[in-house]
């Protein structure tokens, strides 16, 4: 047997939310996973999403989540649930020995994330959130730009958005704005993103302080619609600068996913961080040591645009294909464990989310880490 078909893990997705059509062909791309079985709640959804996505004929459908977290072919699961459904199905996803591959928010609080976390932990089972940017090569570009020290410097500032205008209908129907399904609306959704980049960009550091700024919307369900918030290291850097971060996550705007950082002697810009605005290549801006001429009539230097591609699979595809390399090597592999880093990426960003929502429902005021 070829070594890609030992390594190969078999998929089943959870649920026929429009995000797993997407990753279902992200799943199919990726050398290493092939994609087994699907489950809607009803099996007339389920036959749909298959025969919409011209999937092979040969993946399993069910008309029952349990079916498939029942099937023994079934190496790991990809959840694209309601929020309020994540830790029942992951926690027996994960009793039924399956990896969980999550959609974000992962949780409505960091209670909840910590429950899944426990369960897959104590299975020897990998756990990773959605949070497909992370994967792209031009994330892991800026990485390197951002941690040379002859580069960024350290970092002073972060400005993060991700909007979208959504439709009437949206606001009628889509489960992100209602109260019993998604609870955290626009702040899990879209914020989940921005809260994220705050810590990437601080290597994972948690802050000092988070306060949400008075400019909260909510919908007649009490969920949150738009939103801002203010997140503040207090701890000085070598330069004796603080960190100061605003992020801004709304259903009500024209869509930006906007990321800005900061520093002591650069900065780096791009408006496309989530989804990239191509497929096959993705850039940024980077600035070292902008000053203005005489009379301030321009500035010394243009930001240079640096280019990444990425030729080999989109960013989904990425996700996948690391998060599968982790499953097989934890199959095939005596005493090779689960990763650690993707379950404390989600731990943090949660806590962040909570912290957020936390502040919102005080009425603004400061939370304290």
């Amino acid at each position: 047997m070829a070594e890609t078909e030992v390594a190969q893990v078999r998929f089943g997705i959870v649920g026929c939310a429009n995000i797993a059509r997407k990753v279902a062909r992200a799943i199919n791309l990726a050398f290493n996973s092939i994609l087994h079985a699907i489950a809607s709640r009803s099996i007339d959804k389920a036959k749909r999403f298959a025969s919409d996505n011209g999937l092979d004929p040969r993946v399993k459908i069910y008309g029952s989540y349990d079916q498939l977290l029942d099937d023994p072919s079934v190496d790991a699961v990809y959840m694209p649930l309601p929020t309020s459904l994540h830790v029942h199905w992951a926690v027996m996803a994960a009793q039924k020995g399956k990896h969980v591959l999550i959609e974000k928010p992962t949780a409505l609080d960091v209670g909840e994330l910590d429950t899944i976390l426990e369960a897959c932990q104590s299975n020897g089972l990998q756990f990773m959130d959605g949070s497909m940017w992370l994967h792209h090569p031009r994330t892991v570009k800026m990485k390197e730009m951002l941690f040379d020290s002859k580069l960024l410097g350290d970092v002073n500032y972060i400005y993060s958005t991700s909007t979208t205008s959504a439709s009437p209908e949206f606001f009628e129907n889509d489960i992100r704005v209602k109260g019993n399904l998604d609870s955290l609306g626009a702040l899990g959704d879209l914020g989940w993103y921005c809260l994220g980049a705050v810590l990437w960009a601080k290597n994972y550091q948690l802050p000092t302080v988070v306060t949400a700024l008075p400019d909260v919307t909510t919908n007649s369900d009490g969920v949150i619609v738009s939103c801002s918030a203010s997140i503040q290291y207090k701890e000085p850097s070598s330069s004796g600068a603080t960190t100061n971060a605003i992020i801004h996550c709304s259903f009500l705007a024209d869509t930006s996913m906007d990321l800005s950082i900061t520093g002591s002697k650069g900065s780096l810009n791009l408006n496309d961080f989530i989804i990239p605005q191509r497929e096959s290549s993705a850039s940024f801006e980077f600035t070292l040591g902008a000053k203005f001429v005489d009379l301030h009539i321009g500035w010394n230097v243009k930001p240079e645009r640096v280019v990444v591609n990425c030729d080999e699979l989109p960013q989904e595809g990425l996700m996948v294909e690391e998060f599968t390399r982790i499953v097989a090597g934890i199959r095939t592999t005596p005493g090779v464990l689960p990763d650690p880093k993707w379950p404390e990426i989600s731990r943090k960003t949660q806590m962040l989310v909570d912290a957020v929502k936390k502040s919102v429902d005080l009425g603004c005021k400061p939370v304290y880490f």
